[in-house]
């Protein structure tokens, strides 16, 4: 199944809980489900931004982008984090002033029913769309559905605090869950938009995919050769490393393209989707040891 598809699933899930979430609000008139309901146009939001970019960073290498478009990902963890933020700030409009002027709440039983049915579905999409995204390696998946487990713990903390209401009459529960639900999304939207920065910026490959690349060149070490100018990064799905091979002097161009050939191929092996740039220079000269 292609990747869109699964983002097209986000769409339509984000499109019934949102309705489910509205439902809960008008039911019972808690901010705190408000809150919640508000949380979720930034998923569906988010969800459009990801169909749309994942279309795009699936499209194939072409002259004007010869490294493909696997970056358009970052851009859909940026704007679901920013979208957060906003969703942040509107929660929090709505909670403070129903501190000191809280209001009843209503037909809270079936309110709080539909807001757990929306938190179930959230929680079956979030699992899918992080097992296929850790499986195709798609940030974009992963991103999406990191937002919709937050939705998660977002509907959990609302539903306790309106449940909280209902057993204490205390109103005020009402707006500080939704303010602690502001505060999570908040903490989740930073954490996206890092792990999008990241990405724009070229970061390095994470420690455990840079150990499998030091035990695959470990493995050519053997054979007198070393290496060196070792740098890697990742645009999304794609993997990128470039190194200098030192080879003895003495060695003939085919037996060094031999060698360079090898490595790209045990590279491949050992990680999925990666792109090595390989340059080969004599171990005896002093230059071949500029980066």
């Amino acid at each position: 199944m292609s990747l869109t598809r699964y983002a097209r699933i986000s769409v339509a899930a984000a499109l019934l809980v949102l309705a489910l979430k509205f439902a809960a609000w008008w039911l019972t008139g808690s901010v705190g489900l408000l809150s919640d309901a508000l949380e979720t146009l930034t998923n569906v939001a988010g969800a459009l931004v990801a169909l749309y970019m994942l279309r795009v960073a699936q499209q194939p290498p072409d002259d004007a982008h010869t490294y493909g478009h696997g970056k358009a990902e970052y851009f859909a963890g940026g704007f679901e984090g920013m979208l957060i933020f906003f969703a942040a700030g509107l929660i929090a409009f709505q909670a403070v002033p129903r501190l000191w002027a809280p209001q009843p709440l209503e037909q809270a039983p079936l309110g709080l029913a539909v807001a757990a049915a929306a938190a179930v579905i959230n929680l079956a999409v979030a699992r899918l769309l992080m097992r296929v995204g850790r499986a195709h390696h798609s940030i974009t998946l992963q991103a999406d559905a990191r937002h919709l487990m937050a939705d998660v713990w977002t509907t959990v903390g609302v539903v306790a605090g309106v449940a909280a209401v209902a057993a204490t009459g205390r109103l005020w529960l009402d707006p500080l869950a939704a303010l602690v639900v502001a505060g999570h999304v908040l903490s989740e939207g930073v954490a996206l938009m890092r792990g999008a920065a990241a990405g724009l910026m070229d970061a390095a490959w994470p420690q455990h995919e840079q150990k499998l690349l030091a035990r695959v060149l470990d493995e050519f070490r053997g054979e007198g050769v070393d290496f060196h100018a070792v740098r890697t990064r990742t645009a999304a799905a794609q993997r990128f490393v470039s190194l200098h091979v030192l080879v003895p002097g003495q060695w003939t161009v085919q037996q060094g393209h031999d060698l360079a050939e090898r490595i790209e191929q045990r590279l491949a092996e050992s990680l999925a989707n990666v792109s090595a740039e390989t340059h080969v220079e004599p171990a005896e000269d002093p230059r071949s040891y500029d980066d």
